[in-house]
């Protein structure tokens, strides 16, 4: 999809009000031109030089003037329809095109956002947006009323008027074409760096607030301040250099105009005055009106490229994203089914990301039975994560390498394949709205009982009804007012109450305490024994009891098997379980120890208290 297309399909649209517009906007220049010829007509006639015959009545020069009182008011009411009808349509394409720039965004595969900053995303939907709208505004009423209303007083001063003083007119419409053409790249280069410093500004300033606790952390207020200065500056200063191009334009048309205007006034004065050239006074006073009529849209011209050059800057910008394409499309005639079983098989899978010369995956093949679980275990950078992204079908891989159900997941519609898991990722996103929200996320319709439910099954129920609000709570940006371990919690609750024919978990238990972990292991095992479940993790104690486990180590499949068969190998496993077991071990003793400092220290606290109490210490001995 280009912008062009995105465009065509609005106008398809809406073509009927912007030709009521564009009617509107030619019979108020055909109306505009029709003033003048009547002030000219009544000017004549008060001219006392002229003869008797030619002069107007008091009647008829009343008539005139309620005429031009009238031409006047339908003038006004003709500006006023279409401009509102023109104007009032850029704000419905601004929000057309910001419709479906952000339902372009959610098809993108994930490469596009690994390769472009949120600041520039920003930038589009907001600047880029409105410098298209104002081109779709007033830079398109400008430019139309300008040609025609140049055009028509043209044509009209030089056939009936005097072809002399319009060749004269004509002279600053040409030099004005001329600087417009001159300056017209020059203006739009500027702007496309004042939109490219604005982008960074913007990246700069999210990047900054969303790491805020970081920057205070580190103490590095002053040194971000300074860098945000440093890119305000930068922006200030090409913004000025576009302010001095782009107003250059305005006042040297206006020159050229004032230049024009007396010499219209020289000639002007010497036709009116001469018996051997056929120019009235009433013929000089509709020139000069109509002079007058020209001189406002041409003044306007240094606005309207303005106007233009920004809008064409912005619609590069944009037909850029626009034309970017997900290489994750639905086949023809894709199944819309929903996954029944929820039974994976993965054959010779080898995956690498665009751009890498190594493989993330390389010939994985996997079997996990319907209702099974499996665990997945490994270094980091193993390749567990990007196992995952393959089975949501985030990057394109090649026919018959997965098949869930036994159909390839190329084959199935991508909403109808992603519908059917329930994904808790490893960064446990969270919006900044209320807990059920974020736990009813994917369906508003989820009854509250089922939230509630799922919340016990996460084992957070009790944490969110110790909030002021319960459920209601309303949660900080990206969930940042609760701890790890209760947005990993909340973030579970929101998978489990989809009730997804399959479960993934991706380090989802990193956060949260040995027995809370046990525990929550305890509820998804219930819910595991009806569905499919992949648990990936850093530790043994949450995949153990999975009915399979694969290691992975640099993309491969290194070890495969249950905890005790895995355990009996006596491999990578194995090392890894005896080094967390000694972990948990000193962990364990070094927190029994800490129980029994603090035991005794409150064991020390109350005796003095005691004696107290019996007449000892502070109260003295009986």
């Amino acid at each position: 999809m280009t912008l062009k297309m995105i465009f065509r399909e609005y106008i398809a649209k809406n073509l009927a009000q912007y030709a009521l517009g564009l009617c509107a906007l030619v019979a108020s220049c055909a109306v505009s031109i029709v003033i003048p010829q009547i002030l000219g007509l009544i000017t004549d006639s008060l001219d006392q030089t002229n003869d008797m015959a030619n002069r107007l009545s008091i009647a008829e020069i009343f008539n005139w003037a309620l005429l031009m009182l009238i031409l006047a008011a339908v003038l006004v009411g003709l500006k006023f329809a279409f401009r509102s009808i023109i104007i009032g349509k850029s704000r419905d394409i601004e929000c057309f095109l910001r419709s479906k720039l952000f339902s372009h965004y959610q098809s993108l595969p994930p490469n596009f956002y690994n390769q472009n900053k949120t600041g520039d995303l920003m930038s589009y939907v907001i600047n880029d947006l409105g410098a298209v709208r104002m081109a779709f505004a007033m830079g398109f009423v400008f430019i139309v009323e300008g040609v025609l209303i140049n055009l028509a007083t043209i044509a009209v001063m030089a056939v009936n008027i005097n072809a002399v003083l319009t060749a004269v007119a004509v002279v600053p419409v040409a030099a004005a074409a001329a600087i417009i053409t001159f300056m017209r790249s020059k203006i739009r280069k500027k702007f496309t760096l004042v939109q490219n410093a604005f982008a960074d500004l913007s990246d700069k300033i999210q990047e900054n607030l969303s790491g805020i606790r970081i920057v205070k952390g580190y103490v590095q207020e002053s040194s971000e301040i300074e860098k945000l200065e440093c890119a305000s500056k930068k922006r200030l200063d090409l913004q000025m250099d576009y302010v001095k191009t782009s107003a250059i334009p305005n006042p040297a048309i206006q020159a050229c105009f004032g230049v024009c205007f007396a010499f219209v006034l020289i000639f002007g004065a010497i036709f009116a005055a001469s018996d051997d050239i056929a120019f009235t006074i009433g013929d000089f006073v509709v020139f000069y009106t109509y002079f007058g009529m020209m001189i406002a849209p041409m003044s306007n011209l240094g606005r309207i490229v303005e106007i233009w050059q920004k809008a064409f800057s912005s619609m590069g910008r944009l037909d850029a994203v626009f034309s970017a394409k997900s290489d994750i499309e639905d086949v023809p005639g894709a199944i819309a089914d929903e996954v029944t079983y929820g039974e994976i098989e993965i054959k010779n899978l080898s995956f690498a990301y665009a751009g890498s010369q190594k493989n993330a995956l390389e010939d994985i093949c996997l079997h996990v039975p319907a209702g099974k679980t499996l665990g997945i275990i490994g270094t980091t950078g193993a390749g567990k994560t990007t196992l995952l992204n393959l089975l949501f079908r985030l990057y394109k891989i090649e026919d018959g390498k997965i098949f869930i159900d036994g159909i390839d997941i190329n084959k199935r519609e991508t909403f109808a394949l992603r519908k059917n898991f329930g994904y808790v990722p490893q960064d446990n996103f969270l919006f900044a709205a209320a807990i059920e929200q974020n736990i009813k996320f994917f369906d508003e319709e989820i009854k509250k009982e089922a939230v509630i439910d799922s919340a016990k099954l996460a084992c957070v129920y009790e944490n969110i009804m110790g909030f002021p609000s319960d459920f209601a709570t309303i949660i900080g940006e990206r969930g940042i007012t609760l701890s790890g371990g209760q947005k990993q919690r909340v973030s579970i609750a929101r998978a489990v109450v989809k009730d997804p024919a399959i479960l993934i978990l991706d380090d989802s238990l990193s956060a949260v305490d040995a027995d809370t972990e046990e525990q929550i292991l305890s509820n998804i095992k219930k819910i595991l024994s009806e569905r499919t479940g992949i648990i990936i993790s850093h530790r043994i104690s949450t995949v153990k009891n999975a009915d399979e486990i694969i290691y992975l180590d640099k993309g491969k499949i290194a070890e495969r098997g249950t905890h005790a068969g895995l355990l009996e190998l006596g491999g990578a496993y194995s090392r890894l379980n005896e080094k967390q077991q000694i972990e948990v071990s000193l962990y364990g003793s070094a927190r029994l120890q800490k129980e029994k400092r603090e035991k005794t220290d409150e064991k020390k606290e109350d005796i003095p208290k005691a004696r107290g109490f019996f007449g000892g210490g502070e109260g003295g001995d009986l």
